[in-house]
């Protein structure tokens, strides 16, 4: 199985090597980091633990993800991971093992569904994540309990939604699309640590309320706007 990692970065300096080294020897194809405009040196050391470093200049989480994504070379799982080291990379096993016994399509990391280390997720990202993760169980029938970044999906599942969000809202869109389109969904329980160095989303206001409106609004589109179609349709 052909199994690419995609790591979006900025600014990742003090821990962009230590997720690279606890990626599992042997069970990846290539890792794909997906730099935007970092001036600590992050892309320089990924390039020397083996990474394939892509520059992307443009703003936007998804965007990352995408570009990550286009640059893939013939997966057949892709696995999406935070260049933060709050998850744990040693820990792509658990994510992947779903997937590889065919009993899912796509599989979720959750950080809420295993007990975590104290603060290493802030109040009011818990209870945003919380929310969400409501409102998709409820409105879609899809059980989850946390919108989490670390997470793997089948390479043609992904070319069947076609995703397309390029804010936070990417956080929502593969999994409220998957549910539309009746792929299996699983969550898997992962371990979470607080982060290295400051959160660009719910380490700073506006990076909170931006995450939360991209997330919550994007759940109530997709709702009433393709729900109704049953099929994913361009935003």
């Amino acid at each position: 199985m052909r199994v690419s990692v995609i790591i979006p970065t900025h600014n990742e300096a003090w821990a962009i090597g230590r997720v690279l080294a606890d990626l599992p020897n042997g069970l990846v194809t290539e890792v794909i980091v997906v730099d935007s405009n970092s001036t600590d040196g992050t892309p320089e050391i990924a390039d020397r633990m083996g990474a394939r470093v892509v520059s992307e200049k443009r703003r936007g989480y998804g965007r990352a993800c995408l570009t990550g994504l286009a640059c893939a070379n013939a997966p057949d799982v892709v696995v999406f991971l935070d260049g933060d080291y709050s998850d744990r990379p040693a820990e792509l096993p658990l994510l992947l093992a779903p997937i590889s016994d065919g009993r899912a399509d796509i599989t979720l990391g959750s950080r809420l569904a295993a007990p975590q280390m104290s603060g290493a997720l802030p109040w009011h990202a818990a209870f945003g994540n919380s929310l969400a993760a409501g409102l998709i169980s409820l409105l879609f029938h899809q059980r989850i309990t946390d919108l989490g970044p670390f997470r793997a999906a089948r390479a043609d599942v992904l070319r069947a939604l076609a995703l397309e969000e390029t804010t936070y809202g990417w956080a929502v869109e593969m999994i409220l699309k998957g549910a539309l389109l009746g792929f299996r969904i699983v969550e898997v329980p992962v371990s979470y640590y607080p982060r290295i160095g400051k959160s660009k989303i719910s380490g700073t206001i506006s990076g909170t309320v931006g995450a939360a409106w991209f997330i919550l609004s994007r759940i109530l589109f997709y709702y009433f706007r393709l729900r109704r179609a049953g099929t994913p349709e361009s935003a």
